[in-house]
């Protein structure tokens, strides 16, 4: 009777994992299909081609990527954590913002502290923390590469939003530009003075696994941030007196 109910049980969660897995392909390729190109740079790599939008569409543009962004990440996180984290870690994620390594960034989080700020500055906080995934989630992509069985759906995911977030950069130093009238902010040094060298060893199999999903949680936390900064800042330029709530 015991060995049938674990059989059951086993079926249960193969079937579940499989639901998750066929949701997540269905709702990639509606984003993908539905995403509007965010590419700044030209053939020389200057950030030319969305200095001819406007302020407004270029933020609206911003805002979408930075939507997509998150919505991605919150599938890869949900599709990891049912394909390779054992059921009684997955607590785990409510912990991660203790552990996570853009903390000690210098970014507002008290709903006070992000009302105080100027919106160049709140701009400034989500690239930085824009470029402190970079590099991290390209670790991601080389750690995933080895897992025997990780679907192509979470593979591609991740590629895909690892190139997104050059976009998301790309689009969000055009703004502060314009934000500051053509300033010499640059997408490279704004910030390297902040952030630290990211430690991508090599650690033991469970470890490994605990590793990224702690950087898929949160990537997942910093991408809703990113997303709400910049919402924020398109209430702010439309009515500001609506937005003294957020």
């Amino acid at each position: 009777m015991k060995e049938s109910e674990e059989k059951a049980m086993s079926l249960l969660t193969t079937q579940a994992v499989l639901q998750v897995w066929l949701c997540c392909v269905s709702l990639w390729h509606f984003w993908v299909s539905h995403a509007v190109p965010l590419d700044c740079k030209d053939e020389t790599g200057s950030l030319t081609h969305c200095t001819s939008f406007s302020q407004e569409k270029l933020l609206d543009r911003v805002i979408q990527h930075a939507e997509l962004i998150y919505r991605v990440s919150e599938e890869s996180c949900t599709l990891f954590e049912e394909m390779f984290v054992p059921y009684p870690l997955h607590t785990l994620r409510n912990q991660a913002g203790n552990m996570c390594h853009s903390k000690p960034f210098p970014i507002p989080g008290s709903k006070s502290e992000i009302q105080q700020i100027s919106d160049t500055w709140l701009l400034h906080s989500v690239l930085i923390l824009v470029q402190s995934w970079i590099e991290p989630l390209l670790y991601l992509q080389t750690t995933l590469d080895r897992y025997d069985d990780a679907p192509d759906a979470l593979l591609n995911k991740t590629k895909w939003v690892s190139d997104k977030l050059l976009s998301l950069e790309q689009g969000v130093v055009v703004l502060i530009r314009k934000m500051l009238n053509e300033g010499i902010l640059t997408s490279s040094s704004a910030i390297e003075q902040t952030l630290a060298p990211y430690d991508g060893q090599s650690p033991e199999v469970l470890e490994s696994v605990l590793r990224d999903y702690n950087l898929l949680t949160c990537f997942k936390k910093d991408a809703h941030k990113m997303e709400t900064f910049l919402k924020l800042l398109k209430c702010r330029q439309s009515n500001k007196l609506s937005c003294l709530s957020h």
